[in-house]
């Protein structure tokens, strides 16, 4: 048993205990040569990080926002040109430029005896002279409009046959306009055909003559001359 130098007398009462010393602090380990200017995995993960950015955030000319809110503008925009178009398109209808319905088309001296097309296209009728009309018993002038009494399509005037064809669905026509072949249910019909105060002849096409009613009789069905 070890020795004592002495009795150990207790404190006395009331005295507090006494704190205990503290042990000295452990020296820092030597630098090792061999990491020598690198990191060590603890400084690297004692070190904090920075986060990444988005990708889409770091575009050097436009972020996320930034398209996302040009896409917006362009859909408001197209939208908004939308309205403004269809708006003033119902303000502003198209005007269809028909042919007008009374016109001259020259003097009687200026047309032989048959049927002229110059007129077919500009006004939509053919100009026949005849030199004897059954319905009026004279010579003189007609005008045949150039629709079909079938479906609408326009005849085609075959000058060898002597006979308006239609393309469509076959009807043919005298040179009076009387139907002969194919589904055609009625004749051409007629325009109102006079003589205007200059003397040239004048078309209406507003007024027209239907044979199978008996108006090709009517005096302006017919210009006598």
């Amino acid at each position: 048993m070890a020795e004592t130098d002495g009795p150990v007398n207790p404190p006395p009462a009331g005295t507090p205990p006494a704190k205990p010393k503290p042990k000295p602090a452990a020296a820092a380990p030597a630098p090792n040569p061999a990491l020598a200017g690198r990191t060590t995995s603890a400084a690297a993960r004692s070190t904090p990080r920075k986060a990444a950015a988005a990708p889409d955030d770091s575009s050097p000319l436009m972020g996320r926002r930034g398209w996302m809110g040009l896409a917006w503008g362009a859909f408001t925009a197209s939208f908004v040109g939308c309205m403004v178009g269809g708006t003033a398109r119902f303000m502003f209808p198209n005007v269809l430029n028909e042919p007008p319905q009374q016109f001259t088309i020259g003097f009687p001296t200026d047309y032989g005896d048959g049927v002229d097309e110059r007129w077919k296209n500009a006004y939509g009728v053919w100009v026949v002279r005849t030199p004897f009309d059954d319905y009026h018993e004279a010579p003189g002038f007609y005008a045949l409009l150039v629709t079909c009494t079938h479906l609408g399509c326009t005849p085609n005037w075959l000058s060898a046959e002597s006979k308006f064809k239609c393309p469509c669905h076959g009807s043919g026509f005298r040179p009076t306009g009387i139907n002969f072949e194919g589904p055609a249910p009625r004749p051409l019909e007629r325009a109102r055909i006079v003589l205007a105060e200059d003397g040239q002849i004048m078309v209406d096409k507003s007024r027209k003559f239907q044979e199978e009613l008996g108006q090709w009789t009517d005096p302006e069905a017919f210009l006598q001359v």
